[in-house]
């Protein structure tokens, strides 16, 4: 019993860290998505109030809001060059939102609210694939929400941040290993499910503008404990017998932690028409050392599992092109390493580093209201990796093969200023 569920839940809570560090959702604001995601510099509307809180107060309106959603379409694909087996992911969706307001109070302070889904997406391979005992599905959302404060303290320097509320939840399923069935041939799985997983942390910016034409900006987030209590296990299609689990549902406890994250950048506009960006990221994923999993059954012991993930950083590059006094063009590139070592790349989230091509362009509809579109084509590195941390019997079975994966994610967003 202790097998089936240790290798369960060390999968899905792998997933959602992943999901969190190397699949990150990039998708916190239309204008930034269109430049490479890149916005710690760049003051030109609510979505500032993400990537760089202490920017809001250089809004020139007295309130701007910033809303969108964008879609989300990837492809995996597996094979086995060996045995000849290939599987792959199915096609489906996910949508990603944000909302961003800001107001201006007075020529020193501004306040804000942020709220976003940057740790959210979905994986669900054919039925009973190769790897069915790691995976079948994964559904993964959390939401964050921030209220903020920013405050200029002279002509060239601002600070800002805000408490972070996040809440999320997951279900997750797999087969119980390669063979196992009940009587009827049934494969044997296993469905894991939480919700309502909250915690909070913060985050800290400034944003220097030495000259008219340059803004350097910095933002700090903090490390998040997502404490999962109380979740169900649920086990189905089991056999009758006393050497596996029975049919029906255990809880269990666990801690996964949301590495920091600091970006520092900068925006430069040289004339009306022209600005360039550039952000550096650093994600601190060496926090996750290991998974300790408490289970509701008194007879599974807690599992202590190493993790070892790397820290990783991210290098984005945007410009903006004004061609007309109502369409805006925009255009990037990112370069997203990997924070998965050797040895623990799982089919829950496959991916190594990323080369993300963006574009996108905003439409003045009016004084007030713009339309901003942006289009990601985001592509990782082909990879011969495995996953050698599943055990049957007491002895690791490793999970090898090639991947191939790509995500395409088209964004529609709005941009009103009173």
């Amino acid at each position: 019993m202790k097998n089936f569920l240790i290798s369960g839940m060390l999968l899905i809570f792998a997933s959602a860290s992943v999901y969190a560090g190397g699949y990150r959702v990039a998708a916190q604001g239309q204008r930034a998505l269109a430049m490479g995601h890149a916005g710690v510099g760049v003051v030109n509307s609510a979505e500032i109030a993400f990537f760089n809180p202490s920017g809001m107060v250089y809004l020139e309106d007295k309130f701007t809001v910033s809303a969108g959603v964008t879609g989300v379409f990837s492809n995996v694909k597996w094979q086995n060059t060996s045995t000849g087996q290939f599987a792959e992911t199915q096609q489906g969706a996910g949508t990603p939102f944000y909302l961003h307001a800001a107001y201006k109070v007075n020529e020193w302070l501004s306040l804000g609210l942020s709220v976003t889904t940057p740790y959210g997406s979905s994986v669900e391979w054919e039925p009973d694939w190769a790897g069915s005992h790691l995976v079948n599905d994964i559904n993964l959302a959390a939401i964050f929400i921030q209220p903020l404060v920013s405050i200029k303290l002279s002509e060239h320097f601002s600070i800002g941040g805000g408490p972070i509320f996040v809440t999320g939840n997951v279900n997750f399923n797999r087969n119980a290993n390669r063979t196992l069935t009940d009587e009827q041939g049934n494969r044997s799985n296993i469905t894991v499910d939480d919700t309502g997983v909250t915690n909070t942390g913060w985050s800290g910016s400034f944003m220097f503008t030495p000259v008219k034409e340059l803004r350097i900006g910095f933002n700090y987030r903090s490390e998040i404990l997502l404490n999962a209590e109380g979740g169900e296990a649920a086990f189905s299609n089991f056999p009758n017998s006393t050497l596996t689990p029975q049919n029906g549902t255990t809880t269990f406890n666990a801690t996964l932690p949301l590495p920091a994250e600091l970006t520092l950048g900068f925006a430069y506009e040289p004339n009306e028409k022209w600005l360039f960006a550039f952000d550096y990221q650093r994600a601190f994923w060496d926090v996750y050392n290991s998974l300790d999993i408490e289970f509701g059954n008194p007879n599974v012991p807690t599992s202590i599992n190493p993790r070892n993930y790397k820290n990783a950083s991210i290098y984005r590059f945007g410009a903006q092109y004004k061609a007309t006094d109502n369409v805006t063009l925009r255009a990037g590139y990112y370069f997203d390493e990997s924070p998965v070592q050797a040895g623990f790349f799982a089919p829950e989230t496959p991916r190594n580093d990323g080369n993300g091509y963006t574009a996108g362009l905003s439409f003045q509809v009016s004084e007030k209201l713009a339309i901003d579109a942006s289009f990601l084509y985001l592509r990782f590195e082909e990879v011969d990796a495995s996953y050698d941390s599943y055990f049957e019997n007491g002895q690791s079975v490793p999970f090898s093969g090639t991947y191939k994966s790509n995500a395409f994610l088209p964004g529609l967003g709005v941009t009103y200023k009173l």
